[in-house]
């Protein structure tokens, strides 16, 4: 892994994304969750420079002004390719967006089924540790059910997927537990 490229990721990424806010409870700074996609991804063994660099920025084209060439030209072909993968399309419904991610996970790269993992894990555990405050209990529940379709679809990408999708199953099912 070359650190040059991951401490250019996480620097565009944090420019990128320095005036968004999680929507928990404290409005926690949004480069949090692209960081903690990062670091799962890295401690359950992905060493798949492509992966960990995509999942720092795997928000920046659906979330902020950043382009798939500006990602390109930065980190290359390979990186913007998986960015791509995992960006929805915000200009259709977010339910259609949502079916998306269930319809697509199959057919995606092994890299972007990776970072797919990391954000539902990443996602789930916000979810059950430190919900968005105007987030119900059904909702909750609705997100952690949609996160288990997705992760179901994803889940066949090596041992590394495996160790990614046990994490998630875990937290999923301690969040339903608690709900």
């Amino acid at each position: 892994m070359d650190s040059g490229r991951l401490l250019r990721a996480l620097d565009l990424a944090a420019g990128k994304h320095r005036d968004q806010r999680r929507k928990d409870e404290a409005s926690s700074p949004y480069i949090n969750h692209p960081i903690a996609v990062a670091t799962a991804l890295w401690e359950a063994g992905v060493r798949d420079e492509s992966a960990l660099l995509a999942a720092v920025l795997h928000d920046t084209v659906e979330d902020t002004a950043t382009t798939r060439e500006e990602l390109a030209a930065a980190f290359g072909e390979d990186v913007a390719s998986v960015v791509m993968e995992v960006t929805d399309d915000k200009t259709l419904p977010k339910a259609r967006r949502k079916e998306l991610q269930v319809e697509h996970g199959p057919h995606l790269t092994r890299a972007a089924k990776l970072v797919k993992l990391g954000d539902k894990l990443c996602n789930v555990r916000d979810v059950v540790n430190s919900p968005p405050a105007d987030w119900s209990v059904d909702r909750r529940r609705e997100y952690i059910e949609w996160a288990s379709r997705v992760v179901a679809t994803i889940r066949d990408a090596g041992p590394e997927a495996s160790a990614l999708a046990a994490l998630f199953d875990a937290e999923a099912a301690r969040g339903m537990a608690a709900l």
